[in-house]
């Protein structure tokens, strides 16, 4: 037990996300009331934390032994840059050098010992985890924590422990620490940031000259996001830093990035690149890896890994994944939970009065890193085995063109807001209301030039967001940072317009959506559905649907309510049986991070198909017919065939909640996310059903010749 005077030291330095003394001891449970409390100027006692790049593996190496020093100690951490304020922290660091976050990274290569040393300089008892054999021995339980071997190790304040782990199986991996005996599903507080990397490299490879980035993404929260409260601290960073002071990464054209990213927090992470598609070659839970081979039935020498634009991350879930840049320009590489990438306050507090929309400095913070595509001038640029590119058909003809009105509804108010998009191509203006319910589907030719006049009728800026479509830096839509230094994408001010041009290189489901002020204006109805079709063929609206799912505007129903296609309850679908139906599922639901969607007959799962995800076609092998569930973080989408095979009634159900054993993503896979529990998790609340009729032979009579596309009440 510390001594009074430790424990008062203790109260007064850590910046706490709990109510009791730092030295008491609680089980794994629900986050406590939030406290906060003022940061602390640095002293002489207390070192800078380093912010950790993961460039450089830990310890040394002799022979086939990997010999690591770690210390818990606390540090001055300044995630919002040199200058920023700082805060005391717990945190690893190696022998007696400075504190990192993340910790220092553990690397080498496969059939190597690791000789781990860990020592606790805290006030209070640490549990560490993750400092196991990879892979275990035996038929690992799925739930990291609980199964044989992967128990933590207890430490109590002054005590050191050496552990010995054998790394014969390659993968990406994390360690982690905790002095409130919390799981990691709960770790959000004063000691959320006792986390590290973990990698094991192929035998061939050399850990010392790696050919990947890790990048560790990291919270610092009052409690979790699932607990459904307002958050009043919400730090998120990547490797140590909180965006605009992350790490600007520098790649050039036709260069194969590979990138190793962990989940060490609390919070679910759907981390979304802008303007590529990259390949997952491999998902790990923290005890496995499982590397995705080329999908059954590809050609020979086709890339391995799924194709996406999304990938949600779990707590304790890593990712590997690589990707080419084709065309250059700044990008971004973000969390795509409006919350985590808001502009707020210094160390995660409240934004303050008068924030920029400039996505550059502070319209932006947390989770998000910048990437630079640089040019190749006197290279000659061959898209290697893994590029994403797609064949690009000539195009033909004049540009189609169009403008994308956005305006308020006329029952906006400041204090619910609720906007809309409207599309006017040719003939009078819409009406003033039909852009404020459910946002028009863009329907687009794959190969067809577009012109996109977005015209901003609201009273503050805006900009639009083109999620999943391959195109130039300057139309991505990030103001002040799309583009480049020198000619950055602007918003579009009160009154302005702003001309986008692309040419859609594949067919499939992608969304257009506000990246300003995303919080308020996604919440106000700024988001669509956006459909590319193959040449010569057009979209059936009455067997292709495609289905956004939104939040109300009005943040008191929001965590419990959904809206598909604008209505929490729409008018019944009708199918026929012997028909096929596509229903493109589309999560852009702002309070949410994650939901699942489910087809029900009753109290029974029916099966679909499910054939793209991010509008990329999946492989013959990932085709399968499986039970209708798929779960979604947001930003993320999933194309799904239904045939239905007898009359009847079906509903389709947006459940909030991550069930336990999901994997997100849309389509499963051997690892994928670990088992939890439902105490983990939360309830599952179902939000929303869609009820649909299955008729026989005849006409399919009462299905809406929108697609789906139906208003809300009051429309």
């Amino acid at each position: 037990m510390p001594s009074p005077t430790v424990r008062a030291v203790c109260l007064a330095s850590f910046v706490l996300a709990t109510a009791r003394p730092c030295g008491a001891q609680r089980a794994a449970d629900p986050p406590p009331p939030r406290a906060t409390v003022a940061p602390r100027t640095a002293t002489a006692a207390v070192a800078r934390v380093v912010p950790n790049d993961n460039r450089t593996p830990a310890g040394a190496t002799r022979g086939d032994t990997l010999r690591v020093a770690l210390v818990a100690r606390v540090g001055d951490w300044h995630p919002d840059g040199d200058a920023g304020p700082g805060a005391p922290m717990p945190a690893f660091a190696e022998s007696d050098g400075a504190p990192r976050i993340p910790g220092p990274l553990v690397r080498a290569r496969a059939g190597t010992v690791a000789a781990v040393t860990v020592r606790n300089t805290l006030p209070d008892t640490l549990r560490v985890h993750g400092l196991h054999d990879r892979p275990l021995a035996g038929a690992p339980d799925p739930a990291p924590g609980t199964a044989p071997g992967t128990a933590p190790f207890i430490l109590a304040p002054g005590a050191a422990r050496t552990v010995h782990l054998r790394l014969d199986a390659p993968g990406t991996y994390l360690y982690w620490g905790t002095t409130t005996r919390r799981a990691l599903a709960f770790r959000t507080g004063q000691d959320a940031q006792l986390s590290g990397a973990l990698v094991v490299d192929d035998a061939r490879d050399d850990p010392a000259r790696p050919r990947d980035r890790v990048l560790v993404l990291g919270m610092w929260t009052d409690t979790v996001h699932r607990a459904g409260t307002h958050r009043q601290r919400v730090l998120g960073v990547v490797n140590g830093r909180a965006w605009p002071h992350t790490e600007r990464l520098t790649h050039t054209l036709g260069d194969t990035v590979r990138w190793r990213v962990v989940n060490a927090s609390a919070d679910l992470h759907p981390m979304h690149l802008h303007g590529f598609y990259f390949r997952v070659m491999a998902r790990g839970d923290g005890v496995r890896d499982t590397v995705h081979a080329a999908g059954d039935g590809a050609p020979a020498g086709s890339p391995a890994g799924d194709l996406a634009v999304t990938e949600s991350l779990t707590t304790g879930q890593t990712v590997r994944l690589e990707w080419v840049p084709e065309r250059a320009g700044n990008w971004l590489f973000h969390c795509h939970i409006p919350e985590h990438f808001a502009p707020r306050g210094s160390l995660g507090t409240p934004r303050p009065p008068g924030a920029t929309h400039d996505h550059g400095q502070g319209g932006m913070s947390g989770l998000v890193v910048g990437v630079a595509v640089q040019d190749a001038p006197a290279r000659v640029v061959v898209a290697s085995a893994g590029a994403t590119t797609v064949r690009r058909p000539r195009a033909a003809g004049a540009e189609r063109r169009f403008r994308l009105l956005v305006r308020e509804h006329v029952r906006s108010t400041a204090a619910v807001p609720r906007f809309g998009y409207a599309l006017h191509e040719r003939g009078a203006e819409p009406p003033p209301d039909t852009g404020s319910v459910s946002a028009p589907v863009l329907d687009l030719v794959r190969g067809e030039p577009v012109r996109i006049t977005v015209v901003n009728r609201l009273r503050e800026p805006t900009a639009v967001h083109w999620h999943g479509i391959e195109l130039a830096s300057y139309y991505d839509g990030v103001p002040g940072f799309s583009g480049t230094p020198a000619r950055p994408t602007p918003l579009v001010a009160p009154g302005d317009s702003f001309v986008v041009r692309f040419t859609p290189p594949r067919a499939g489901t992608f969304i257009y959506h506000t990246h300003a002020d995303e919080v308020r204006q996604q919440t106000a109805g700024l988001a669509g559905a956006l459909v590319v079709r193959e040449p010569g063929t057009r979209r059936d609206p009455a067997t292709d649907l495609p289905i956004i799912v939104l939040a109300p505007p009005d943040s008191a129903r929001s965590w419990r309510m959904a809206l598909l296609n604008g209505r929490q309850s729409p008018l019944p679908l009708t199918m026929r049986v012997g028909r096929t139906y596509r229903l493109r599922l589309v999560h852009m639901h702002v309070p949410r991070a994650g939901m699942t969607m489910e087809l029900r007959g009753g109290d029974t799962l029916v099966r679909w198909q499910p054939v793209a995800k991010d509008g990329a076609e999946l492989p013959r092998a990932a085709r399968a017919s499986r039970p209708a569930t798929v779960f979604l973080g947001v930003g993320e989408t999933v194309d799904v065939e239904v045939a239905p095979a007898a009359p009847g009634a079906l509903r389709l159900e947006v459940r909030f909640g991550i069930p336990p054993g999901a994997r997100p993503g849309g389509t499963p896979g051997p690892g994928g996310t670990p088992a939890r529990t439902a105490a983990q998790l939360g309830p599952v609340i179902v939000a929303a059903t869609w009820p649909i009729h299955v008729v026989g032979d005849g006409p399919a009579a009462g299905s809406p010749p929108t697609g789906g596309r139906v208003r809300r009440k009051g429309g």
